[in-house]
């Protein structure tokens, strides 16, 4: 089994820590901790983790990443994440470089393959890196987090969970309404049938259990065109000792215009009944809807990361 190079690690601290999605909830979880948890330590635990995790060792730079099974099924092709690259701090541009291209040639070696990374925008050594061996941008996300929520005192909307018979209409409903900047649509290798598609078969998971609970609204009259997915995140908040709760996803169709506000408030009142610490949500930096309703609740910006792809035919 490949080991991780602890010196790399030691060299690499200083951008693994904004790996952790935790990064500006210092009052929850310090600096120390969340470099154990989900910066240096979760990259060296990261081998021993998952049968699914590997590491991709190339003269002095290390690559980790994982092969994904479930969209590897869906999209019938290899599909793979990069965790991150670990590289020693004297090497040059085109060492790091050369480590990025023979990870490739392993990769295509097998066959056509779709691999993609989420890189904090702090670590600019992995963004040039990757930049410059021809992996291309597809989405730049930010963080939003709200972390008082004793005193959050906003309106109350009615909303219920979402019904299992309701699957197939949630599922309609994330597919019609894309955001055509997200990671899906924004990168031409998915195409728009495929990225609805695959965001439909998402959002009928949720329902199905893969998320804690799928909000809907529950107004009288009001045609169900609009849900907000829920992960308590509860491998983490077990790890941190606090309750979390986090937006995995979202779609709000005409009808139901103004709906993201109201379940996105009666998310963080969810939260805060269930007495969790914080909630988060992530969303493209285009998208200026999502900025306004942050505003109007009360989420400050926590962080922002960029997300890059790459495939062999």
């Amino acid at each position: 089994m490949e080991e991780v190079n602890p010196t790399l690690l030691t060299q690499r601290a200083s951008a693994l820590i904004f790996y952790s999605p935790y990064i500006s909830l210092h009052n929850i979880i310090s600096p120390e901790r969340q470099q154990e948890l989900f910066g240096v330590g979760k990259a060296s635990r990261f081998i021993n983790e998952s049968a699914h995790n590997k590491v991709f060792n190339h003269k002095s730079s290390q690559l980790l990443f994982s092969d994904l099974p479930w969209d590897t099924q869906f999209f019938a092709i290899p599909t793979y994440r990069l965790l991150t690259g670990l590289f020693h701090e004297k090497s040059p541009p085109a060492d790091r470089l050369a480590a990025v291209k023979a990870f490739e040639t392993q990769l295509a070696a097998s066959g056509a393959y779709y691999c993609f990374s989420e890189v904090p925008s702090e670590d600019t050594v992995l963004l040039q890196t990757l930049t410059a061996s021809g992996w291309r941008l597809v989405e730049t996300r930010l963080l939003f987090y709200h972390d008082n929520l004793e005193s959050f005192d906003q309106e109350r909307y009615p909303v219920r969970l979402a019904k299992a018979e309701e699957e197939a209409q949630i599922a309609q409903i994330a597919a019609e309404n894309r955001n055509d900047f997200d990671r899906f649509h924004a990168d031409p290798w998915f195409g728009t049938e495929r990225a609805d598609a695959f965001l439909a078969r998402y959002a009928g998971a949720a329902v199905r259990g893969y998320c804690d609970d799928v909000l809907v609204p529950d107004e009288p009259g009001l045609p169900l065109q609009s849900f907000l997915a829920i992960s308590d995140l509860k491998d983490d908040a077990a790890l941190i000792g606090v309750g979390l709760s986090r937006v995995v996803l979202t779609a709000v169709g005409p009808q139901n215009r103004g709906w993201h506000l109201k379940l996105v408030s009666e998310t963080v009142h969810r939260a805060r009944e269930k007495g969790d610490k914080a909630v988060l949500m992530t969303t493209q930096a285009t998208n200026r809807a999502v900025f306004r309703t942050c505003e109007k609740l009360g989420f400050k910006l926590g962080g922002s990361s960029h997300i890059l792809s790459f495939h062999g035919d």
